[in-house]
């Protein structure tokens, strides 16, 4: 009898482990586990809740540069100067901004419209990927980054900056360097912020590093062909 029990027992105790290790994970936004509208995301533990993408917009792997794509537009091109910049130019010695502009100095014929954040037809990352992805503010850039651990470190024969956070898990962004005008400038990781540098108006935030350190605020002119790390928020 006793013996019986102790089979009936341990066969209980297969079954209750077997359902532990196949038990599912449940699915973010109504997606696979750990991707939100066909696109992978990482959960870096941070108190926001945020979650980041795993790739660069226009990048199939972590390693993948992505797309270059100037501040406020939505999709690559051939130059990244003033003349071909969707909401400003610069002549005359004098920025014409004709959208996200703070300052009358700045703005063409003295135009000023107060926005300071992308708007949603704006923002690449909604653009190109949908779903709830957007260009995370400077706030989560440095939300990231006073959260984790980095450094420059070469992956899969690819330079970048490698952020590790307290729960273990890791996001890479690649060195993919930038586009002004037609020149290109290599080994250095710029990264757009959907934040407009106020005073200056003409340049927005971003997170930017090279071989020697990360620089959570940088700014560069919005014309410039820069990378885009999108961001999701949990639901």
């Amino acid at each position: 009898m006793d013996r019986a029990l102790r089979a009936v027992a341990a066969l209980m105790l297969m079954m209750v482990f077997a359902v532990g290790c196949n038990k599912p994970i449940a699915p973010s936004h109504g997606d696979d586990a750990n991707e939100h509208n066909g696109h992978g995301y990482v959960d870096m533990g941070l108190p926001s809740g945020i979650l980041w993408a795993t790739c660069n917009v226009g990048a199939d792997t972590p390693e993948g540069f992505g797309d270059y794509l100037a501040w406020g537009e939505t999709a690559p091109k051939d130059i990244y100067d003033w003349k071909s910049y969707r909401y400003g130019n610069f002549r005359y010695d004098r920025y014409e901004l004709n959208k996200y502009c703070t300052d009358s100095c700045y703005g063409l014929d003295g135009f000023v419209d107060e926005l300071v954040v992308l708007e949603s037809g704006d923002d690449a990352a909604r653009a190109c990927w949908g779903g709830d992805w957007r260009i995370p503010t400077i706030e989560e850039w440095e939300e990231l980054f006073q959260n984790t651990t980095g450094g420059w470190m070469v992956q899969n024969g690819v330079k970048g900056w490698l952020l590790t956070a307290t729960n273990g898990n890791s996001l890479f962004l690649p060195a993919a360097g930038y586009w002004w005008g037609t020149d290109f400038n290599a080994d250095l990781g710029l990264y757009w912020s959907c934040s407009l540098q106020t005073l200056y108006p003409y340049r927005a935030w971003g997170f930017h590093f090279n071989t020697d350190s990360a620089h959570l605020c940088g700014s560069s002119d919005r014309n410039r062909g820069q990378m885009v790390r999108a961001v999701c928020c949990r639901q």
